[in-house]
């Protein structure tokens, strides 16, 4: 008898510039910023930000996770979403729409090093 369920997973991305941050996942990709903590005034910040179902923890905390992470996060709507990144002009990611393995992806690199591939099965193959 199975008694559990799993739930959303929150993955908890490594950041080592709050403004910068911000700058590409609320200015940029668009989300929004949902709280901020810090123990201490002059402590590691750690945040929550989200867009649509998505949720992601971003932490200065250095034992929290490690630069280099890759996510996949499933979209519908991506040929859109593409558009309004490109609408945005952020100097550093120009991405553009690839398909790979029956889906459509837009790839961007943040800041410090982790990897966002924004994915929807590509319904035409």
């Amino acid at each position: 008898m199975k008694n559990y369920h799993l739930k959303n997973t929150v993955p908890v991305l490594r950041i080592f510039d709050v403004e910068k941050a911000k700058e590409f996942y609320l200015h940029f990709l668009g989300f929004s910023l949902d709280w901020e903590h810090r123990y201490e005034e002059d402590y590691p910040l750690y945040m929550q930000v989200s867009l649509g179902e998505c949720c992601l923890h971003l932490s200065e905390h250095h034992g929290d996770s490690i630069p280099g992470v890759k996510l996949r996060i499933h979209i519908e709507g991506i040929e859109a979403y593409l558009h309004f990144l490109s609408e945005k002009k952020y100097k550093f990611a120009r991405p553009g729409l690839e398909e790979a393995h029956g889906f459509k992806e837009v790839r961007v690199g943040d800041p410090f090093g982790n990897r966002l591939c924004f994915v929807e099965r590509d319904e035409s193959r």
